[in-house]
């Protein structure tokens, strides 16, 4: 498998799965195309942190707010996969590549490492260059991480794998996979889930044990990614277990649950479902683990895509045709994250306790109007194969050697 892309039709291994599905995943892959232009904000070339549902006197509209790195780098390797006239489009005439090179210069001096992972994921993968300025700083990251036991978000070094293997044939990046590799690898846990944070004692002790949905799919398909240029099988076994405890844990309806118990990898807390986890996120990495050589779990694939249609949480559609988004997610009424403080500090007490009464208290049945510009990204990277005439220019800014 070419790691930045994909071999296969997805969607028409889906519908083979679930017929139907098809139809669905091509609906959402041209709202994806529709939606991202109202995350972008013409005049800096960014994109916005979101997009927001606002009711007014002239009827409901989409509000852009802030700006979000790590969602440039998403975004450009979604809208990579579109031929550039259609890139153009969604970006009043720039392309994904231009994206990049905005995102690096910012990168170069931004704090956050996941965002200067992702940049540098993107820069290799969208680009085809090995953005030397980055990739140093995520090494000497992971010698740190590695030597005094500082903290590093599961996600964030799962994204610094991602980014390696991207640029594994653009430069030397098997320091950065073997570090990265064996970081996740030391904390995977004995329910094949991570935590939050490497290493969880980081972490309050009443969160230590918890790790979301995003901090087991990214490491999940690093380690599938990364088992296809190093050809070690025991990579592919670790994502291999973590994907068959999520698909055993999956919802009646095709849920995909919020958080895990890294102890015994059983659900901490269901809600909210995230809509992006459904249509783009357990697709993706799902996909990327069976193309790596492991099982293929289209069934649930399809499961957890469908209930963006059939969701028994609410009555209101949360796929938006008008606007191009899909709403971000269904969760809780409660106080904001209530429910996840509870359930994190009980099953600190005592594995797999639940709250009694906590659907009755605290029902699932809120819809966040809220739609941001990488969820629409990872849709299209997750479906879309790399076309032939998506290839865009090198910037000049990002013609380095390693």
């Amino acid at each position: 498998m070419d790691t930045a892309t994909h071999s296969r039709d997805r969607v028409r291994v889906v519908d083979e799965a679930a017929p139907g599905t098809g139809a669905l995943v091509d609906r959402l892959l041209d709202l994806a195309e529709r939606g991202l232009p109202a995350a972008h904000l013409v005049d800096s070339g960014e994109l916005a942190q979101t997009v927001r549902g606002v009711a007014g006197g002239d009827g409901v509209h989409l509000q852009r707010e802030g700006t979000n790195l790590r969602y440039a780098g998403m975004a450009a390797l979604g809208l990579a996969r579109l031929p550039l006239e259609r890139q153009r489009r969604a970006l009043a005439g720039s392309t994904a590549a231009d994206l990049v090179e905005r995102a690096v210069r910012r990168a170069e001096t931004h704090a956050d490492p996941g965002a200067v992972a992702m940049t540098a994921w993107a820069a290799a993968e969208v680009c085809g260059t090995y953005a030397t300025p980055l990739l140093e700083r995520l090494g000497e990251l992971l010698r740190s991480v590695l030597r005094d036991g500082a903290a590093l978000p599961t996600v964030d070094t799962s994204w610094i794998v991602a980014a390696a293997v991207a640029a594994h044939e653009l430069g030397d990046t098997a320091e950065l996979i073997d570090r990265g590799t064996a970081l996740l690898r030391t904390h995977e846990g004995p329910g094949a889930t991570y935590p939050h944070v490497l290493p969880p004692h980081r972490q309050p002790a009443w969160r230590a044990h918890v790790g979301s949905f995003a901090d087991q799919v990214y490491p999940l398909q690093a380690l599938a990614r990364a088992s296809v240029i190093t050809g070690d099988v025991a990579m592919l076994h670790a994502a291999e277990r973590t994907a068959q405890r999520l698909v055993d844990l999956q919802g009646s309806a095709g849920q995909w649950w919020w958080h895990y118990d890294v102890r015994d990898g059983s659900v901490v807390e269901r809600y909210p479902v995230y809509s992006v986890h459904q249509h783009a996120m357990g697709p993706m990495v799902l996909m990327d683990l069976a193309e790596a050589g492991g099982t293929d779990h289209r069934a649930a694939v399809a499961a957890g895509l469908h209930w963006l249609e059939r969701h028994p949480e609410v009555v209101e559609d949360l796929v938006h045709d008008r606007f191009g988004v899909v709403w971000r997610k269904v969760g809780r009424r409660e106080p904001p994250k209530a429910a996840r403080a509870l359930a994190a500090a009980t099953t600190a007490v005592r594995r797999g306790a639940r709250v009694p009464g906590l659907d009755r208290l605290a029902p699932p049945v809120v819809v966040d109007h809220e739609c941001r510009p990488y969820e629409l990204g990872w849709l299209l990277h997750a479906w879309l194969p790399v076309g032939g005439d998506t290839a865009t220019h090198i910037p000049r800014h990002l013609e380095t050697t390693p």
